[in-house]
């Protein structure tokens, strides 16, 4: 099964909480967790503080995730979660999405059905893919953290912005050892 489409916004909202809470250069304030959460599809009108305050702890347990390269290392942090998240997995057929499966019943607060949605995204992602496709970026002075999800799986940087800098700046070393 591929992550995509419904499946990957959990994935990628994952990776965007984690570098909103835990980068240098993350925003934790409610409003930018607020729009994590909406700009990767999840229905925010029952966000709010307390909503944000439950979301930064779990950006910081996601981190390891995130860190681990070893399978074996990312496989016990998960299970260990998905023995701490309750999940009451449900069929949904709303919006444009057709039928698909949440994890947490629609009447529990926003954060649990976040920790319950990303937490599964990210058991489907290493389940498929392995440790390869989750990591920090390998630029340098950059510590945000990316879930690739692409076709290919050859993605080693948090942006487009970090791949260019970092190719640009050794194709330079390259023409100046010349």
């Amino acid at each position: 099964m591929r992550v995509t489409g419904y499946k990957s916004h959990g994935v990628g909202a994952a990776a965007a909480l984690v570098n909103a809470v835990t980068s240098a250069e993350g925003d934790d304030s409610d409003e930018a967790l607020r729009a994590v959460l909406a700009d990767h599809g999840f229905f925010v009108e029952g966000f709010t503080p307390a909503t944000a305050a439950e979301l930064r702890p779990w950006a910081r347990t996601l981190r390891a995730f995130f860190e681990a390269g070893a399978l074996d290392t990312a496989v016990d942090l998960l299970n260990g979660l998905l023995t701490d998240v309750p999940m009451h997995p449900h069929l949904a057929d709303h919006d444009e999405l057709g039928l698909h499966l949440h994890y947490a019943p629609p009447q529990v607060d926003l954060a649990h059905r976040f920790r319950a949605t990303t937490l599964m995204n990210l058991s489907e992602l290493l389940c498929d893919h392995g440790v390869d496709r989750i990591g920090v970026c390998a630029a340098p002075g950059c510590d945000r953290v990316y879930a690739d999800d692409s076709r290919g799986g050859r993605r080693r940087f948090c942006s487009d912005a970090c791949a260019n800098r970092t190719n640009v700046a050794a194709f330079r070393a390259r023409r100046r050892t010349r």
